[in-house]
């Protein structure tokens, strides 16, 4: 049978727009527009390339960045993302593994949800998803929270929390007074804790930092102090104490406010970092491994969307003693992809393509609010894991993610969220035992359902200014140029933003057929003339 030429132009131009609509150019900028990356950093995908086919080792490397990493972020490998990271480096994608996963976060929310589901860990936290906002109506504390404030801190419950809070030896069951006048009896950093062997030149885990090493074993006492002083007023714990200068504190702030009655310097920092997801170091050289979401704005003048490496947020507090002398400590505070909200040594060298910004800094009262903000959120995520046991992956990501607890604090600083992603479910945040810290959360910016983000909040997270010049300090290959052009084009009002699904390609695709009928009309007319 003859095709008649306008079903032939029409079946052609169908094929072509749907193989035009089948492949979305979601990579960054080619190789010519590269930006020079540390000169001890390669891409994974050079190190993939190179070890990919050793018997074995794509799976070791699987399964060790499948287990989590300290900082990072929002990159959260479900099965499936870990099921898509094979086939990705099976097949060769180099361009795909750099930019890894390159989805939104609609699509991304699916693979945690479903999991927990599958798992048979808390289903019910399924039925109690929401989009953000307060509960919904005629949701009770004890409902919501599976005993409200009814739960006691058992021997049950004490294990139960003591298992996401790291308290040292300062037990929930324990009264007592820590002298941190005294110096601290813990050991130093031991690199051997944290960094080990994959084999075939590649380790897994940073080392000392330099300067914040030194401090390892103040800092892991502060830290443990901080968070049994934060649970203090969890039923059934013991008082307990610190004692600084001769004075005693039984609260985080009030630890804060002896300090710097007793002349130490304190300062608070919201830091913003590229999350790591990987942590690997390949012969020397550190992994570039950010975990990138696309941001659903387009890069004017590419054709392609933004896709851009979630970042890690935590607050940090630098203690040091007056002229020198006495407590010298750092410590952070984040939710983190163990299940822990609490307060965290830092000692670990981060890998130079993370960089660092300071989004606020505080001292004096505000410094001390901050601290007090945290210690709440350290006692209601303890209420949220009591309520919960058994939620897959510790909470995080129903909990939220790192950004959510330090949004929320943000927001209580500053009336506003620069942050991204946040996925805390609002739902679960119910226990009228921490209602100021669900007041904070239930007014969070919510990106479970994947609606595109505050382009504020897509800046907002880098760790780094947004300034042109700044902006092009940025080590990831081409993501410095993409951010300045989508910078430029949201400060000029010509920003475009794209969607995830169907709606991506409506309008495309309606003038593509559009096109292609009136094509194939004014070809029937033409034959029709000919025929005349």
């Amino acid at each position: 049978m003859r095709v008649p030429r306008v079903g032939l132009t029409m079946m052609v131009g169908a094929a072509w727009v749907l193989v035009g609509l089948g492949c979305e150019r979601r990579g960054h900028a080619p190789e010519a527009v590269r930006l020079q990356m540390p000169a001890d950093t390669v891409l994974l995908s050079q190190m993939m390339r190179e070890l990919g086919e050793r018997p074995g080792f794509t799976e070791a490397f699987l399964k060790q960045v499948e287990g989590g990493a300290k900082k990072n972020g929002a990159a959260l490998l479900t099965p499936a993302l870990v099921d898509r990271l094979r086939k990705v480096i099976l097949g060769k994608d180099w361009q795909g593994l750099d930019h890894f996963p390159g989805w939104t976060m609609r699509e991304i929310n699916p693979t945690v949800r479903v999991f927990g589901h599958l798992e048979g860990k808390e289903e019910r936290v399924e039925g109690m998803a929401t989009a953000g906002g307060a509960p919904a109506a005629g949701a009770s504390n004890t409902d919501a929270s599976g005993g409200g404030a009814s739960a006691k801190i058992d021997a049950t419950g004490r294990k139960t929390v003591e298992a996401f809070v790291d308290l040292g030896s300062y037990g929930l069951e324990k009264a007592g007074v820590e002298d941190l006048n005294s110096p601290a009896r813990g050991k130093g950093f031991d690199e051997k804790e944290f960094v080990s062997a994959l084999g075939e030149g590649v380790t897994r885990g940073d080392g000392a930092d330099p300067q914040l090493a030194p401090r390892h074993a103040e800092s892991g006492r502060l830290a443990e102090v901080l968070n049994r002083l934060s649970l203090n007023q969890l039923e059934g714990a013991k008082r307990f104490r610190a004692r600084i200068a001769g004075r005693e504190a039984a609260s985080p702030e009030e630890l804060m406010e002896a300090l710097e009655a007793s002349g130490y310097a304190v300062e608070v920092v919201d830091s913003r970092y590229f999350a790591n997801f990987g942590h690997l170091h390949y012969r020397g050289n550190d992994v570039m491994m950010p975990f990138f979401v696309n941001a659903q704005i387009a890069v004017p003048g590419t054709g392609r969307t933004l896709l851009v490496p979630v970042s890690h947020a935590e607050y940090e507090w630098f203690v040091h003693g007056p002229k020198g002398a006495g407590l010298t400590a750092a410590v952070s505070f984040y939710f983190g992809i163990d299940g822990k909200a609490e307060f965290r040594t830092m000692d670990q060298l981060d890998q130079r393509w993370v960089m660092n910004r300071h989004a606020h800094e505080y001292r004096g009262p505000d410094g001390i609010e901050v601290t007090r903000l945290a210690g709440e959120m350290v006692r209601a995520y303890a209420h949220l894991h009591q309520a919960h046991v058994g939620i897959p992956f510790g909470g995080y990501y129903a909990f939220g993610v790192c950004q959510d607890v330090v949004a929320a604090i943000e927001l209580k600083m500053t009336g506003k969220v620069t942050l991204f992603p946040n996925t805390a479910d609002a739902a679960l945040f119910t226990d009228e035992r921490d209602a100021e810290i669900n007041g904070l959360v239930w007014r969070l910016p919510k990106d479970r359902e994947g609606r595109a983000p505050a382009v504020e909040r897509i800046f907002g997270s880098l760790p780094v200014g947004s300034s042109d010049a700044e902006l092009r300090t940025i080590s990831i290959p081409g993501l410095g140029a993409d951010l300045v052009a989508v910078h430029d084009a949201w400060t000029d009002g010509t920003l475009e933003r794209t969607h995830g699904g169907w709606r991506r390609w409506l309008r495309p695709g309606l003038l593509a057929i559009g096109a292609m009928l009136g094509f194939g009309i004014v070809s029937w007319f033409r034959r029709r003339r000919s025929r005349g």
